[in-house]
This record gives C-alpha cells, structure tokens and sequence, in this order.
C-alpha cells in the first residue's frame, strides 16, 4: 500500500475527510469502467482501510438498482445493496423533509435536476467535505467541493 504523501492527490484530499458518493463513480467501479477503474480501485482501497468514509443517500441506491433490475441481474443487485447498506466505511441516508428543504434552495439557486439538487443537500446536511462525482456542472454549486473522476 502506498504511503499517504505517494497517493493521488485526490485521496491526500479526502484523507480523514467525510466524501459524498455519487451513483456514476460507484457504478464505474463496480461495474469496471475502464477510464477510471484504477483510480477508483485505489479509492475504494482507501475507503476499505478508513482513510475516509463514503457517505451517499437512498436515491444512490434507487439509481444503481434500476438497470441490473429491468436487464434481469440479480447478483448485480445483491452487490450493490450488500455495499451500500453494508459496508463500513460507506454511510447511507435517507432522504428527509429537511433534505428536501435545502434540496428545493440548491434547484433554484442552480437549475438542479432534482436528483443532484436532492444528493448535494445530503451531502450538505451530513458534513460531507466533498461530493465525488461525474457530472462536472455540480461544480457551479459553491457549498461544497467537487471531485469529478476527470480529476483524478
């Protein structure tokens, strides 16, 4: 294993830090997206030895189920509910009404879509100090630092 000061700088930053997971760095991972799979082999390595901890909401959960459910994939379901809801070092929340409050400011602030606007809030309210993502214009929201998988 690397020493902290031989990491990416994208794991120095995270180190001892709370890191939102969006739904794409997780699907790439699972799934081996080959542009950023060992980056983020070298991330969730990090994350296993509680470098740092994940934290993501249900709407992660709701949208990487949805494509191993309509193309019939029960063991992709099974692997990604077994992580997100039972790994230690990932965080799961639930989406509550204060979530959709701070949800409904950042949409308007931003032009949103409601997914992003409701995992950015999630983030906000849990303390994440990053929000480590795929989808660059979640950089234009200023509460929070964004890590896009073209950083790493």
């Amino acid at each position: 294993m690397a020493t902290l000061t031989e990491r990416p700088n994208f794991i120095t930053n995270f180190y001892r830090k709370r890191v939102f997971l969006d739904t794409a760095p997780l699907i790439y991972f699972i799934e081996g997206h080959s542009t950023y799979q060992d980056k983020l082999r070298e991330c969730f390595s990090a994350n296993d030895n509680d470098e740092f901890i994940f934290i993501t909401s249900s709407i992660t959960l709701l949208e990487v189920l949805v494509k191993p459910i309509k193309e019939k994939k029960p063991k992709l379901v099974s692997q990604y509910k077994n992580i997100l809801l039972n790994a230690d070092g990932i965080q799961i929340f639930e989406i509550s009404n204060k979530i959709a409050e701070r949800a409904a400011q950042l949409k308007s602030q931003y032009h949103l879509r409601t997914p992003d606007a409701l995992q950015i809030a999630t983030a906000l309210i849990h303390g994440s100090d990053y929000f480590l993502t795929n989808d660059h214009r979640l950089s234009a929201v200023k509460e929070i630092k964004t890590a896009t998988l073209l950083d790493f």
